[in-house]
């Protein structure tokens, strides 16, 4: 009988087990609840950032509608993703740099709408230009091939818009030349919408890209 007791007392109780076991389940419940609600946290926060970038992308996009409400209206310009499209042929000959009298009169009235969009964002102005995928013309030897042509395009749109009003500091060229078409160009149509010039708000350096 004593043997038995002595037994008893060397092994465990089995209700001492079960505890440990069920606190062993219990951290480990505790330990997965905390991920998924830390990992719940981390996606609501997520979707809300989501959101907000949304709500200031539409709030962009319905502001320069206002601005350019006339040009757009008129269908002088396009608008499409936050970038200002006008046809090459409203602003140049085929192959020229020279601006045209239509071209300058449309720029001239987009200035001062472009100037309050971008000063209150705190915005610059880029003017980039395209053209369609032919070579230059054959005896043309001012400029040696397309990048040199919407480059100088572009230049002479921002020299126009500088001229009409927009402060240096808040406007520069890119040129793009065949390159990023925004239709193909495998007909007269096509390269005659690729000949543009397109005009983008982008934020300065260092700028607060979340503000409305």
């Amino acid at each position: 009988m004593e043997e038995l007791d002595e037994d008893f007392k060397q092994d465990p109780p089995i209700w001492a087990i079960f505890g440990d076991l069920m606190s062993g389940l219990v951290g480990v419940f505790v330990l997965l609840l905390v991920w998924a609600l830390g990992f719940q946290l981390e996606l609501s926060q997520s979707l809300e950032r989501e959101v907000e970038k949304r709500r200031a992308e539409e709030s962009r996009r319905m502001a320069l509608e206002q601005a350019l409400a006339d040009p757009l209206a008129t269908g002088r310009v396009t608008l499409q993703n936050g970038r200002i499209g006008i046809s090459g042929s409203v602003l140049f000959s085929l192959n020229s740099v020279e601006l045209q009298a239509e071209g300058r009169q449309l720029l001239t009235t987009l200035v001062a709408p472009l100037r309050v969009y971008l000063n209150q964002r705190e915005q610059l102005l880029m003017v980039s230009g395209f053209t369609d995928d032919l070579p230059i013309q054959v005896g043309n030897n001012q400029y040696r091939d397309n990048w040199e042509l919407s480059a100088q395009r572009a230049l002479t749109v921002t020299r126009v818009l500088i001229e009409e009003g927009m402060p240096p500091a808040m406007v520069f060229a890119a040129a793009f030349g065949a390159q990023q078409p925004a239709v193909s160009n495998s007909s007269a149509s096509g390269r005659s919408q690729n000949r543009r010039v397109e005009m983008a708000p982008v934020p300065r350096a260092g700028a607060n890209t979340g503000q409305q």
